[in-house]
């Protein structure tokens, strides 16, 4: 490293003391999603990430997605997929291998990922001390489930502990031992609610939400997301996520911020800068609130 990227260096994380400051102690939940899961470099950023978030005194917890996994794993078993709105009607034989796919295969390689950047992570479903307990969402859709009781205090003893938890979004259901799939975005959304948590990062494939004119929106309030969603400028893929966000926000998540999962380093960006890496939405408080001392 030449002297002036050095400086450079340590300059950017003289500015961070700040930030670094107010986030000690937070709990961050971070939804892991879209194609960076699927790449081995992007893994590992993301990997290191977290494991630097832990290292400064943040309490991560990370939940995931893994569609695409679960769609080629489909297609080599020959199950085929029906849709009902846009959305896949998930049957008995669908579920197990969303189940296999998600708590095996996608959860350990993020554990395996988090552990080889020297963090310590151990990876849970929602099933484990029934986390998440679910209904189902629409009886045309099958195994996929809302959760309606969350049961957290797993994740404070993982995370007391020092370990990172990483939940795949496979959830109990209410009777008769079901497993329901869950959208890993309310999966997310609904532990960050459970939790308190300080921040909600959902890391997607999109610069963020846009306004009319196709401008990202840095700063989002939750009477602006509404009134989007009403004229139609959110629409499509979108709309679940915003709803997501606003539902956190209602259970006393302190702010909601979703942001390109392809940008480097995002999450860091967000919770450790003045600049920020997507689209925020909270109530009032701004994107950096000076630390009081009391």
């Amino acid at each position: 490293m030449s002297r002036e990227a050095a400086l450079a260096t340590a300059k950017m994380l003289s500015e961070a003391l700040p930030h670094l400051q107010r986030f000690s102690g937070a709990v961050v939940v971070v939804k892991f999603g879209g194609n960076a899961m699927g790449d081995d470099a992007a893994m590992a950023e993301f990997a290191r990430d977290v494991v630097l978030m832990k290292q400064v005194g943040v309490n991560p917890v990370v939940v995931h997605g893994g569609g695409p996994m679960i769609n080629e794993m489909l297609t080599k078993l020959g199950i085929k997929s029906e849709f009902v709105r846009g959305k896949r009607v998930t049957d008995k034989a669908t579920v197990e291998v969303v189940e296999m796919i998600l708590s095996g295969l996608v959860n350990k390689r993020i554990v395996q990922a988090i552990n080889d950047q020297g963090g310590r992570a151990v990876g849970i479903s929602g099933k484990d001390d029934d986390l998440m307990v679910c209904e189902a969402d629409d009886p045309e859709l099958g195994f996929v489930g809302r959760p309606v009781e969350m049961n957290v205090q797993v994740l404070r003893d993982l995370y007391a502990a020092g370990i990172i938890p990483v939940v795949a979004p496979v959830a109990t259901g209410m009777a008769d031992n079901e497993t329901f799939n869950v959208n890993g975005d309310t999966a997310a959304g609904a532990i960050a609610g459970a939790l308190k948590a300080d921040r909600l990062l959902l890391l997607t494939d999109v610069p963020g939400v846009k306004n009319a004119a196709g401008e990202v929106l840095t700063q989002i309030t939750p009477a602006e997301i509404r009134a989007m969603i009403a004229d139609g400028t959110i629409s499509g893929g979108m709309i679940p996520k915003v709803e997501t966000a606003l539902y956190a926000l209602e259970q006393g998540v302190r702010a909601v911020t979703i942001l390109d999962g392809r940008l480097p380093n995002a999450a860091i960006l967000e919770l450790f800068t003045d600049h920020g890496a997507g689209s925020q939405i909270r109530s009032t408080e701004p994107r950096v609130k000076p630390r009081v001392r009391r």
